[in-house]
């Protein structure tokens, strides 16, 4: 126990430094909250599937509901069921076993829907390719509306891309929602 007391002490804290915030695209907690509520009118549920990733991406997108970027503080939650989602976030390469799982959730969800590819693999990228069990990027099973490039990808950029996809949105979201433009 001593011998590690010891060493803890002479090594010092070791901690990453917070991320720089970028002046080219401010992002506050005030504006991702009014943004979501602007453009939908209501909060936005997401419904996530690792269609066979390595989660380095489900790291990434459970840090979003940290405490430092407060995901449900600004509007955004996730669903155990893809009945109450309105947005699809899609991890990994489709593996040919998930792919059937992966076309029940999206044609469970209700209209209009929204999908985002996470990740290099989800994106087409990664290392996986299509192969005998791959069947490769996701949209090559599904039709996606943002696709997040990064292995993994940073959360603030997660977050870009799930905005990107809300701000895109297709003009039935506008009908689905009383107050939103």
């Amino acid at each position: 126990m001593w011998r590690l007391l010891k060493q803890v002490i002479s090594t010092g804290l070791r901690t990453e430094p917070l991320p720089l915030a970028e002046p080219s695209w401010p992002l506050t907690a005030e504006r991702a909250h009014d943004d979501v509520l602007r453009l939908l009118g209501r909060a936005l549920t997401i419904r996530q599937v690792d269609a066979g990733s390595c989660n380095g991406c489900e790291l990434e997108i459970h840090a979003l509901n940290n405490p430092y970027y407060n995901l449900e503080g600004r509007g955004i939650k996730f669903a155990a069921s893809p009945r109450h989602a309105d947005l699809l976030l899609v991890t990994g390469p489709v593996a040919r076993n998930m792919r059937e799982a992966l076309l029940r959730a999206y044609t469970a969800m209700p209209a209009p829907k929204l999908v985002v590819a996470i990740g290099d693999c989800g994106c087409g990228a990664g290392i996986f390719g299509e192969n005998y069990a791959s069947c490769g990027a996701v949209s090559n099973v599904l039709p996606v509306d943002v696709a997040v490039p990064g292995c993994p990808p940073p959360p603030i950029e997660i977050l870009r891309g799930i905005l990107a996809a809300v701000a895109a949105r297709p003009p039935e979201f506008a009908r689905a929602s009383p107050s939103s433009p």
